[in-house]
């Protein structure tokens, strides 16, 4: 879904819902802007405190004049001298970074994608590029196996495919830019895992989220009309479509509705 999106330069809100959590990333010129969760444990308050910088009893009295007055919370501690507005302003950022980094641990929910230009809650705005959260997102998923069945076999070759916008776009580090030199169209898909500079799975993975950007392809219609056998083979249009076990994707344009289950 976010590869559509990234490729479309697609406004709107893409909404993910498992039970009773909804969380929402608002989209906007190829960037995510902004993030919101009805988890508690997604808040600025319990960030701030998982993270050290309230203490147990601070984070319960601010929650409590939180919820009896109309101030945002951020406002609150600032005015209470317990943060810097800088302190403030980079949590907020780190806050909705962890909020959309949790949707890739999700293994079942349903997720729908609105389009256009939807008015952000306030707080601060960020501008995260959709190629770096597909690829630190993909990072995260915590099942590399089921991403390796979709890049086909062990003996799959992949080729470079890529310009050099496309890696500062992406923001790859060193570890990455190595292990992406080492897709050449002749070593194999396990040669790459095993030879990169992080561990097998963590490689798989990247070469997973290099493919479904498109930033590597398989080395001949041959190859990508074999690779399959055995493994569930996704071709570049739907690679970034989670599972379809439990997953349902709905997208809107206005009063139309189309659907995949």
């Amino acid at each position: 879904m976010l590869v559509t999106v990234d490729r479309f330069q697609v406004p709107g809100v893409l909404e993910a819902q498992r039970e009773d959590v909804i969380k929402q990333v608002f989209l906007r010129d190829g960037n995510v802007v902004h993030a919101s969760s009805s988890d508690r444990n997604d808040s600025l308050g319990a960030y701030l405190q998982r993270h050290g910088k309230l203490s147990g009893e601070q984070f319960t009295e601010t929650m409590k004049q939180r919820s009896s007055g109309s101030k945002r919370y951020g406002e609150l501690l600032i005015e209470q001298g317990l943060i810097s507005p800088a302190e403030i302003f980079e949590a907020i950022r780190k806050q909705i970074e962890s909020i959309v980094w949790s949707l890739f641990y999700w293994q079942e929910g349903e997720v729908r994608f609105r389009i256009g230009s939807f008015q952000t809650p306030g707080g601060a705005r960020i501008q995260l590029p959709m190629r770096q959260v597909i690829l630190q997102g993909i990072k995260r998923a915590p099942n590399a196996k089921t991403l390796v069945a979709r890049l086909g076999k062990k003996e799959t070759v992949f080729e470079p495919h890529f310009a050099t916008e496309d890696l500062i776009q992406a923001a790859l580090d060193a570890d990455e830019y190595r292990l992406l030199k080492l897709i050449d169209g002749r070593r194999s898909l396990y040669q790459v895992c095993t030879e990169g500079p992080l561990s097998p799975a963590e490689n798989a993975k990247l070469v997973y989220a290099f493919y479904v950007l498109r930033m590597v392809r398989h080395r001949d219609a041959k190859a990508e009309a074999t690779a399959g056998e055995g493994a569930a083979e996704v071709p570049p249009e739907t690679a970034a479509e989670p599972e379809r076990k439990g997953i349902k994707i709905r997208f809107r344009t206005g009063s139309e509705r189309f659907s995949k289950g």
